[in-house]
């Protein structure tokens, strides 16, 4: 090579030649300037790469013909064009899913295209400082609905900075499109198909005013319409004569007609402006400004009631008992169960081993930069010329996870399955901690048998029919995700207290957790449910229809089954779930409780794929 060549012309070269095979275009242009990026009908411009060919704008020089090439592949500009919105920002929600959609297709085909997008967005993100904002307002809902599009097509893991902005509109996303978010993986291949999936997103997240008229309707109405504008043309044109004539004959009444058409014009223009007036107003990237309307009791079910919500309390284990309390409560359930003692901690390095077995298996070799790989060293020392090999661990799959164990504090779980049931939260907290698996401990139950204050306000105020859930309900955090095990280890001895477990409505309690869940950071969450039976408040029950707290129970596990934002499992204990969770494990001795719990997360890590995304469904457990 000359002095006068680049050492960057080799790279371009063989970045231009991939890029049309990409594109399926042999004939794209691809130029490398300092221009932003970007497609036109015959040429593509990239990200000019110097000649030290540093390692970071490489990597954006192929993840940005990747996308731009796949573009040009699966993007069919016709199509695109006839389902585009009119609003801005409803165009831009399109264009972004759209984008995503093309990468995540071609992702499908060829996934070595994934990891150079993923350097792309990466980049891009911290050029614009997405790891820095903290408010959803300030993040760009568009840039967050094609992040979104993207993860559940391909299953992949965002860079920080677009995962940060993906996370604060998550919520609303998947809030208000979760009955359309699902047919995602039915119209991914047909950009027809996807577009009118697209328009509905939108629609769902309150920009449907921006879409324009329908275009398929249009079709539909296209020949009447035709006739109709055919007609006019010619009564307008018979009306152009006799206006014409009118106007030689009588030049006063040209001024009268030209002023009403004016005076018409005006209240017109008044009439549009007030109607464009709310739109105007509301601030782009963020959810249309509408009255807040009163929350539902319930997301789940919109005619679930409550009859009075002011007595129900989320409360910390701390504020039930005092430390010294909580100290010795503890060492009571030590000493109940002293006799598992050898099994519990088998059971705990049965999954310990398991997952870490998992973490330290996983390393990628023959790598020019990373940690110098000994085993390889022998091969430099017979051939000196031989390069130093380097190796890396991949990374684990299930370090960004959040497990919540909802734990079932009913006066039915008295006794050896509630000590059971603690222990197991202790075991499993305890060994995911060790795996950096966050774990979340929570429990349910109520403040009062039959009623409550509620009860007595209801008395109070002329028994109406149907008052909905008439207890008062107690929500207990035992440990948060965040907090280290070490400082909530006594908090499981409050189970142990007297008279603290007393009657269960599921539904309420599994609704919390899953609100809960939902807004922490980590890309996958797993809620596990220990209960032995079905929901029961003789208060509610008594004044209400005999299955109204089971029918919630179903809807609330249908609403997170169906958003797929969550997994979920349960285990029955002594009763059969099957009827209400699609992954659920029922067993008759409490004594097997700790073996189905490892065993049912340990199972969870071992099939985990890093095609199963994190809305992926789980299935029904055989």
């Amino acid at each position: 090579m000359s002095q006068s060549d680049n050492p960057a012309d080799p790279f371009k070269k063989a970045l231009s030649e991939a890029t049309r095979v990409i594109a399926d275009d042999p004939d794209l242009g691809v130029v490398f300037t300092v221009d932003p990026s970007g497609l036109t009908s015959d040429q593509m411009r990239l990200p000019q790469v110097s000649r030290r060919l540093n390692k970071e704008e490489v990597l954006l020089a192929r993840g940005t013909a990747d996308a731009l090439a796949l573009r040009r592949r699966h993007h069919d500009p016709a199509t695109h064009r006839r389902y585009l919105p009119s609003g801005q920002m409803a165009l831009d929600l399109y264009e972004a899913m759209e984008m995503a959609r093309c990468e995540a297709v071609g992702a499908r085909t060829m996934p070595g295209t994934a990891t150079n997008i993923d350097a792309k967005i990466g980049n891009e993100a911290k050029r614009k400082g997405y790891h820095q904002v903290t408010k959803a307002s300030e993040a760009p809902l568009a840039v967050a609905a094609g992040y979104m599009v993207r993860q559940l097509a391909t299953g992949r893991e965002l860079p920080e900075g677009a995962q940060n902005i993906l996370d604060l509109w998550r919520d609303y996303l998947e809030g208000q499109a979760a009955e359309t978010l699902p047919r995602l993986e039915d119209c991914l291949e047909d950009q027809t198909a996807f577009a009118k999936f697209a328009r509905q997103v939108i629609e769902d997240l309150g920009y449907g005013d921006q879409l324009g008229d329908d275009p398929d309707e249009m079709d539909d109405e296209e020949q009447p319409e035709e006739a109709e504008e055919d007609q006019d043309e010619a009564e307008n044109t018979d009306q152009q004569d006799e206006d014409s004539q009118q106007d030689d004959s009588s030049p006063e009444q040209d001024q009268d007609a030209t002023d009403d058409p004016t005076e018409a014009e005006v209240t017109m223009d008044d009439s549009d402006d007030s109607e464009m007036g709310e739109e105007a107003e509301m601030p782009e990237g963020e959810a249309p400004l509408e009255p807040p309307a009163p929350a539902p009791p319930s997301e789940a079910d919109p005619n679930y009631e409550v009859f009075c919500g002011d007595f129900d309390e989320i409360i910390e284990a701390t504020e039930l008992a005092e430390a010294v309390e909580l100290e010795r409560l503890r060492a009571y359930l030590d000493q109940q169960l002293e006799p598992l003692k050898g099994a519990v901690s088998r059971l705990a390095n049965k999954l310990q081993r398991r997952l870490q077995a998992q973490q330290n298996r996983s390393w990628e070799f023959d790598l020019e930069e990373g940690t110098l790989d000994a085993g390889r060293l022998a091969r430099v020392v017979a051939n000196p010329t031989t390069p130093l090999s380097f190796k890396i661990e991949k990374d684990t799959e299930f370090r960004d996870t959040v497990v919540t164990l909802l734990l079932d504090n009913s006066g039915s779980m008295r006794g050896r399955p509630i000590s059971i049931a603690a222990i197991c939260a202790d075991v499993l907290a305890r060994t995911l901690e060790r795996c950096s698996v966050k774990v979340e401990i929570l429990g349910f139950t109520t403040r009062a048998w039959k009623g409550g204050q509620s009860r007595e306000k209801w008395l109070k105020e002329g028994r109406s029919q149907m008052p909905g859930r008439l207890n008062d309900l107690r929500h207990i955090i035992y440990k948060s995700a965040d907090a280290p095990w070490r400082r909530s280890r006594d908090n499981l001895g409050l189970m142990m207290k007297e008279g603290l477990l007393k009657e269960n409505i599921d539904g309420e309690a599994l609704e919390w957790a899953h609100k809960r869940m939902v807004v922490r950071p980590e890309s996958r969450k797993i809620l596990m449910v220990i209960s032995d039976g079905a929901p029961v408040d003789d208060s509610t029950l008594s004044v209400n229809p005999a299955n109204y707290l089971e029918k919630h129970l179903r809807d609330v596990i249908a609403m997170i089954e169906r958003r797929r934002q969550v997994e979920l499992m349960a285990i029955g204990i002594g009763h059969d779930v099957t009827r209400y969770y699609d992954r659920a494990v029922t067993i008759t001795d409490v004594e097997q409780l700790a073996g189905a719990m490892t065993e049912q997360l340990a199972s969870l890590f071992d099939n985990d794929k890093r095609a199963r995304a994190r809305f992926s469904g789980l299935k029904r457990a055989s």
